[in-house]
């Protein structure tokens, strides 16, 4: 027999966290991990706390059985935990592969519901007590610590499961798991459940009580705490909330949810809290399942505002938004999001913050225009908002500016531009062929503006990323013995090439190069 000591019963205060990422995770449709991911995933819940990992279940495969033996190796704080069903070849496997920890456990696990039992294990509710009972003595002989579930417990009579509990106790379960198999039950259900087996199992006082909630109604957080305020001092969840179907409690969510709301829930985890941004990351990585963009403590807009109003209250005081700061679950800073609500003390704000103090004639036009953009595109990156400052700035002086512009092209050609300019605050219209839209574009503007400039540098990238994202246009001019680039940035190629061709033309004209500018007035 291993000796390995018993996990301390915690204080009415604190919650034992079981991660099962590793093995409830796993089972999610397409969410499986290579040996080496595993490896880095089990080493990172050891560094945040946790204080059960469930590493894999070692009957299924000889890849797991080593993945768990590797983890209950190398870890050094948790314990280590590995799955059985009731069959004896399950029980001695789980038990030879956490052999190597520090502290291992064997966790097994039976059906307890009336439509488990007949359907599924097609047994007797006498049979699967015994058998509940003789899985648990024969994983008691191996290991000192021994789990013992009941799967679909919140579907299953409660006399029975009763009788289970306390029968299982009585043969040495450490830790008794009432799942919430299927995410049927509620949280006032839940509570109630926990209350009445402490309550009418004699011996329950022998055994830590735990929580193992999946999310098929979104109620899985919820039920987890309803459990931990019936009795349970262990919950069972996963990173990012992975698990089979709709996954299952998050423990972010929960190590959170008792941590602000103490008031609340007067318990501790002893998780630390700012590693958990990297483990969902880690995991998300891992498993290649991306992490939903509001997903809760861990999503990317988590601590994200974009509403002009709630971004003019984080301003003014951070707690006005957030119930809790960006550092505790390791992420650098509240992100104030530019998009089309947005308000003007943010996007001032974001602008003071990337280096650039504005007047307010300045501030009003650059805000329009990013309004603008932010019809145009659905993400708005710090360098779309660079490329709007400089192109104020360009256009401050400017004699020549871009009213509008229309392009036909494509295979059948010709390719046409109709242009409008301002030029010297007189409106002026031409239309203009050429070997392609840049072309024409260029041929409009020279008809508009006659001019002996060279064109040096036509250069194009992207601002950003995406298919919606703002091209910028390098164009040199060279005339008279001088060269001058300007850029332009628009989502669309050819306005911007417009407004570069145009930033050239009037550098050249600041500059005392004479273009013959001539139009005709409307």
């Amino acid at each position: 027999m291993t000796s390995t000591a018993t996990p301390p019963a915690p204080t009415p205060e604190r919650v034992l966290i079981f991660d099962t990422t590793l093995r409830d995770g796993e089972q999610c449709p397409g969410a499986t991990m290579t040996f080496e991911e595993k490896i880095q995933v089990a080493e990172l819940l050891d560094q945040m706390g946790v204080d059960i990992i469930e590493a894999g279940y070692p009957a299924a495969s000889n890849g797991d059985f080593e993945a768990v033996s590797e983890i209950a190796r190398r870890t050094e704080r948790a314990i280590v935990a590995g799955l059985a069903r009731t069959a004896p070849n399950d029980i001695d496997r789980a038990a030879a592969a956490v052999r190597g920890a520090r502290r291992g456990r064997v966790h097994t696990f039976v059906s307890t519901s009336p439509v488990h039992m007949k359907y599924k294990l097609q047994k007797s509710p006498d049979e699967v007590l015994a058998m509940s009972i003789a899985s648990v003595e024969r994983a008691r002989n191996l290991i000192d610590d021994v789990e013992w579930s009941a799967e679909d417990g919140t579907r299953t009579e409660l006399d029975f499961l009763c009788r289970c509990v306390e029968g299982v106790i009585k043969a040495g379960a450490t830790t008794i798991n009432i799942p919430d198999t299927v995410g049927y039950t509620t949280p006032d259900e839940y509570r109630a459940l926990f209350r009445a087996v402490r309550e009418r199992v004699p011996n329950s006082d022998k055994a830590i009580f735990s929580v193992h909630c999946h999310n098929d109604l979104g109620m899985a957080v919820a039920n987890s705490l309803a459990g931990v305020e019936g009795g349970a001092r262990q919950v069972e969840c996963t990173i990012n909330g992975i698990g089979e179907r709709a996954g299952n409690a998050a423990l972010e969510e929960i190590v959170m949810a008792l941590r602000v709301r103490g008031d609340a829930y007067p318990y501790d985890t002893g998780i630390e809290s700012t590693l958990l941004t990297r483990a969902s990351k880690l995991v998300a990585s891992a498993t290649s399942f991306p992490v939903q963009y509001n997903k809760a403590i861990v999503g990317r807009n988590a601590f994200a505002h974009e509403s002009g109003i709630h971004q003019d209250g984080m301003l003014k005081h951070t707690q006005t938004y957030e119930i809790m700061t960006p550092a505790t679950v390791g992420v650098s800073k509240t992100s104030l999001v530019m998009g089309k609500h947005s308000g003007r003390a943010a996007f001032r704000s974001k602008l003071e913050e990337m280096g650039h103090r504005l007047s307010d004639n300045q501030l009003q036009d650059v805000f329009g225009r990013f309004k603008d953009l932010c019809d145009r595109k659905k993400h708005v990156y710090d360098e779309d908002i660079e490329a709007l400052v400089d192109e104020n700035v360009a256009e401050a002086h400017n004699r020549i500016r871009l009213v509008s512009l229309t392009v036909i092209a494509g295979t059948r050609g010709p390719q046409r531009a109709t242009l409008r300019l301002d030029i010297d605050g007189r409106a002026a219209t031409e239309e203009a062929d050429g070997n392609g839209p840049v072309d024409a574009v260029f041929n409009a503007i020279k008809a508009l503006v006659p001019h002996e400039a060279a064109l040096e540098l036509y250069q194009v990238h992207a601002v950003t990323e995406g298919t919606d994202a703002q091209a910028e246009v390098s164009v040199r001019l060279g005339a008279e013995g001088r060269s001058v680039t300007a850029r332009g940035a628009d989502p669309d190629t050819l306005v911007a090439s417009a407004k570069a061709y145009l930033g050239a033309l009037n550098k050249l004209l600041a500059g005392g190069t004479r273009l013959h500018a001539q139009h005709a007035a409307e």
